[in-house]
């Protein structure tokens, strides 16, 4: 039994992370890296998004081999953490939001191909996912706790906005996803919550704010405060999942609604 953990921008690896590199695992949807030890005393799978040296763009993570493999190895729920770029101008840079919404019309790959596992007529395994919240409720609330013991700032709630990249938002993209309620973007994460939900893996999602986006503030957000920032989200990540994840109940873990299967019907 193992938690997933899977990390973005500025964070490649997992300071204290006790195991092994990363190894390939063969999954249907192509090769996923994944590394397992021991974080924080819990039995860790790990999955950098870009790789070291960020060698994979928004567009180039491989998002269902990546939660294919978690799901194939054994995870019972997966933490994903996230730079992202302010779009409610409350949120302060260099804080954190612990998501419960989702906004991600589009709802497609990189590759413009639809965001689910389910590709082909007949698989026995298609159905459609159906929920009320994308988040899981254990997974948050120990987030929550590890923030306050931790001694880090985060807000308990908030929509997250997937984007496509890898270029950054206009400003009337922006004032779009601001009408929607979204509170903060980024590019990667909308295809991990809903493969984690077509997967049945519980899954929670927390966002580190590095920048706001186009058009929210008078002034642009410097890139170098946008590059110190993310440089800073490793150590404040690191704080929170190592207080956060001894805190998870995986017996209470359980996944967000149901895939409805038509060959169960």
């Amino acid at each position: 039994m193992a938690l997933g953990v899977i990390t973005g921008s500025g964070t490649y690896s997992l300071p204290g992370f006790d195991g092994g590199s990363a190894e390939p695992v063969a999954t249907e949807w192509g090769e996923a890296l994944v590394s397992t030890g021991r974080f924080a005393g819990v039995d860790v799978l790990h999955v950098s998004r870009h790789g070291e040296g960020h060698v994979r763009l928004s567009n180039h993570v491989t998002h269902r081999a990546n939660l294919a493999a978690l799901k194939e190895l054994g995870a019972t729920g997966a933490i994903a953490v996230t730079v992202c770029g302010a779009v409610d101008p409350g949120v302060e840079l260099g804080s954190l939001v612990c998501f419960d919404d989702l906004h991600f019309l589009a709802n497609r790959l990189a590759d413009g191909s639809l965001c689910t596992f389910y590709d082909t007529p007949g698989d026995v395994r298609r159905g459609h996912w159906i929920y009320e919240d994308p988040y899981s409720p254990p997974l948050r609330a120990a987030l929550l706790d590890g923030a306050r013991e931790a001694g880090v700032t985060i807000r308990d709630g908030g929509c997250y906005g997937h984007v496509d990249g890898p270029r950054f938002n206009t400003k009337a993209e922006i004032r779009g996803l601001a009408a929607a309620g979204v509170t903060a973007v980024s590019q990667t994460a909308g295809p991990e919550t809903v493969l984690a939900g077509e997967a049945q893996l519980p899954f929670a999602l927390v966002g580190y704010a590095t920048d706001y986006a186009n058009g929210v503030q008078k002034e642009p957000t410097p890139v170098a405060t946008l590059l110190e920032l993310i440089a800073a989200s490793t150590d404040v990540f690191s704080k929170l999942l190592r207080a956060a994840m001894p805190r998870v109940d995986e017996a209470a873990l359980a996944p967000a609604g149901i895939v409805y299967r038509f060959h169960d019907a």
